[in-house]
């Protein structure tokens, strides 16, 4: 049953129950929210969720991209009524907002994926799966009921294991690919760097690989031994934690696992082959042949690779820098947005990731040119927070704010906010 997201409803339900001394226990600004999380999170969630590349000056731009718009409201407009639903390649959105793939949550928690998942089902809110989630797609998708999903990939060394991830996510009811672009390489995020943590060692974030078929065949022929002078970590009590605590994640659980080497095999496999750094535009021809599903190309920053791939036959393409985790003084990604925008008209669909915290910032990028956003970050602070109900007060906060911002700006509906209603916070209003 889905909540319901009137942002007055929901206004009124809360100081109601201030009245009775009930305080909402998930944060509604963006800073309160993760300074909350943080404290619920271990030293290597933290800095994985939260970390980025090199410095984080990435991090710091996407966000200040937001803060060098201001919104210019129209007054006197009837808004006692607004709709701010939209369609995206034939997935309808109550609202321009998708959760985007976040990477090994179970960090936060076990069966983080499935927690999300629950959390959608309850909004309405559309999630894009993770390639590298801690819960196989099928589980998740069986939480969701007939709330919208698309299928976030990464394009292995492997053609057989890329074909077997798209057939999962069609069987499974995802109505869209993401091929994500900008991580055929893993950046410099020092903060993981500093701890010598990478989460997919440890067997978290890779249960796409582990439950697929043609991985576990490739683990069955022999891929992932270890390979003759290869380094191997020195034997110590940490060293042997973290091989038991790998056995205790893998499918089957510790006891079937003890004696086993598959559970190392298998993270030996992923990162020799999870990556693809040789891909090139020639091959996106293979990819579109794979399914009939729309396909998102993610980590777009320029018009010109924008312009390529609507040549190329995609869907729609995503605006994003990974949240800063990559390339780190990349553009901020809603500095790349207008630019792109120009050069792709609608009805070319150009949605926007990284940096998006609150409503007003949702507002702007539809603004500037996006038809919808991701957002991401957030919903994992809320998930260390408070779980499923953590997830859908930190999504439900941001719609509500997102509405309540539209219509006092005199808007009301999608179309209404247009590229006028926002101005650079120097300019002459």
């Amino acid at each position: 049953m889905r909540i319901n997201v009137s942002a007055l409803d929901r206004q009124r339900a809360i100081y109601g129950a201030g009245m009775a001394g009930r305080r909402p226990p998930i944060p509604f600004c963006a800073d309160d929210l993760r300074e909350r999380a943080k404290k619920k999170m271990s030293a290597e969630a933290w800095a994985y969720i939260d970390g980025g590349a090199g410095n984080e000056e990435t991090i710091g731009a996407n966000t200040a991209a937001f803060a060098h718009w201001r919104i210019r409201p129209r007054i006197m407009r009837a808004n006692d009524k607004a709709d701010f639903s939209c369609s995206i390649a034939k997935t309808a959105l109550p609202f321009p907002v998708l959760l985007a793939p976040v990477g090994a949550l179970d960090l936060v928690c076990t069966r983080a994926d499935q927690i999300v998942a629950r959390a959608c089902a309850d909004t309405g809110v559309p999630l894009i799966f993770s390639n590298q989630a801690g819960t196989p797609m099928e589980k998740c998708a069986a939480e969701m009921g007939e709330t919208p999903r698309w299928f976030q990939l990464y394009w292995s060394r492997n053609d057989d294991l890329v074909r077997s991830f798209i057939r999962r996510a069609e069987t499974c009811g995802c109505e869209a690919i993401v091929l994500t672009l900008d991580t055929t390489l893993l950046g410099w995020r020092t903060r993981d760097l500093s701890m010598g943590y990478l989460p997919f060692l440890r067997g978290l974030g890779i249960a796409q690989y582990t439950s697929d078929p043609v991985f576990r065949e490739l683990l069955r022929n022999g891929a992932g031994r270890p390979r003759e002078g290869a380094p191997r970590p020195r034997i110590n009590v940490a060293t042997i934690g973290n091989l038991l605590r790998l056995k205790a994640r893998y499918p089957g659980g510790f006891w079937r696992n003890l004696a086993k080497p598959e559970p190392l095999q298998a993270v030996r496999l992923f990162t020799e082959i999870y990556s693809n750094p040789s891909l090139g535009w020639d091959r996106l021809a293979w990819l579109r042949e794979q399914t009939r599903l729309p396909l998102f190309l993610k980590g777009i920053l320029r018009a010109d690779d924008a312009k390529t791939a609507a040549t190329l036959g995609v869907s729609g393409i995503i605006v994003s820098n990974h949240g800063g985790r990559q390339v780190d003084g990349a553009i901020a990604a809603l500095d790349a947005l207008r630019e792109i925008r120009q050069s792709l008209p609608r009805p070319f669909p150009v949605l926007l990731d990284s940096g998006v915290r609150s409503g007003s910032d949702i507002f702007k990028a539809i603004a500037l040119g996006a038809d919808a956003v991701l957002v991401g970050r957030p919903y994992a602070y809320g998930l260390a927070i408070g779980r499923r109900s953590g997830v859908r007060d930190v999504v439900t906060n941001l719609l509500n704010d997102f509405e309540l911002t539209a219509r006092l700006a005199g808007c009301r509906s999608i179309d209404e906010i247009t590229t006028d209603m926002v101005a650079r916070f120097n300019n002459s209003y």
